[in-house]
């Protein structure tokens, strides 16, 4: 690539929103080219769904397919398109000339004439022994309740929720019309959603609350079978036997690169100036999925975000952007 080369499109990210902003951008002979991630130890090329065995809930699967396979799918349907890619991250932006430039973890600096932001967002986790190795295997650790709460293999079962927010009350109550059972774990003795959610949590009659009380181990070898609490107060063991295991504490957007070049919320998020726009406050930069979405965080609307901004960026360019 000669100094002088300016890319039409980079995408930055390889989840249902990359690879869709990437289908739509090569149809329409942008030849993108994809930063799909070097991969660490909480997020790999994929995204989210690289750690989720069985997906349900996303339309024309009618049996389901796998997270893994189904970002296979995704990225070579790209590919057939002859999108490119680079297994690399983007470490640094310049949003403030045109065109763009970018540097990923190489050293190597590109130059884009419009830029799609879909690195999504990491799930926080407890960090305890067992969680990230059944987390990654399917073996009955999640972060998402809406995604896998429905699977055949939790229905009927004591399920545990962790957490205290409005997340953590919407996952458990999401819960309990498929669970035995919905163990809300909490380090503390009141909660800090709002008093809706609340009042609907703690009117459930599958509901029950462990008060002070926090995961120090997920028990079980290919699946879980339970989990090892600590009192916060007493300090006091024990152990409860459970099917699932759901951790509801929050995510962090991957947007740390991007501070002082784009707007972003107070929690980290893409800033969207116009309703059902996928533009930032930067003409020509675009988000799209779970890095300008803290609300849904469903792979389906990341995808559809996906198209919308490679539907976007191309007008841009038609325009003279």
């Amino acid at each position: 690539m000669s100094d002088n080369h300016i890319e039409n499109l980079v995408i930055i990210g390889s989840g249902p929103a990359g690879w869709t902003a990437a289908i739509y951008g090569a149809r329409a002979n942008l030849n993108p080219l994809v930063y799909e991630g070097a991969g660490s130890r909480t997020m790999i090329p994929g995204g989210q769904l690289m750690f989720t065995t069985d997906v349900e809930n996303y339309p024309g699967f009618a049996d389901g397919i796998g997270g893994i396979e189904m970002m296979m799918e995704f990225k070579k349907q790209a590919m057939r398109f002859d999108t490119r890619v680079v297994t690399e991250d983007i470490v640094e932006v310049d949003f403030s000339r045109r065109p763009f430039e970018l540097e990923s973890s190489t050293g190597t600096l590109v130059r884009a004439r419009t830029v799609v932001v879909a690195t999504g967002a990491n799930a926080r986790w407890l960090g305890v022994p067992g969680e990230e190795r059944l987390a990654q295997s399917g073996g009955g650790v999640s972060a998402c309740a809406v995604c896998d709460g429905a699977l055949p293999v939790f229905r009927g079962q004591v399920l545990a929720v962790v957490g205290g927010g409005d997340s953590a009350m919407e996952e458990a109550l999401y819960l309990t019309k498929f669970a035995g059972e919905v163990l809300l774990i909490h380090r503390r003795d009141e909660l800090r959603a709002s008093q809706i959610m609340q009042d609907r949590a703690l009117a459930s009659e599958k509901m029950t609350f462990l008060w002070n009380s926090v995961v120090e181990e997920v028990l079980g070898d290919e699946v879980i079978t339970g989990l090892r609490l600590r009192d916060t107060v007493t300090g006091e063991g024990r152990e409860v036997a459970v099917g699932g295991m759901f951790v509801a504490i929050g995510h962090d957007p991957n947007t740390e690169f991007l501070r002082g070049q784009i707007d972003l919320k107070d929690n980290g998020y893409v800033r969207l100036p116009k309703p059902w726009r996928t533009e930032t406050n930067v003409p020509g930069v675009f988000a799209a999925g779970d890095v300008m979405d803290d609300y849904y965080r469903q792979a389906v609307s990341a995808a559809g975000t996906g198209c919308m901004a490679a539907l976007e960026a191309e007008r841009f360019l038609a325009h003279g952007g």
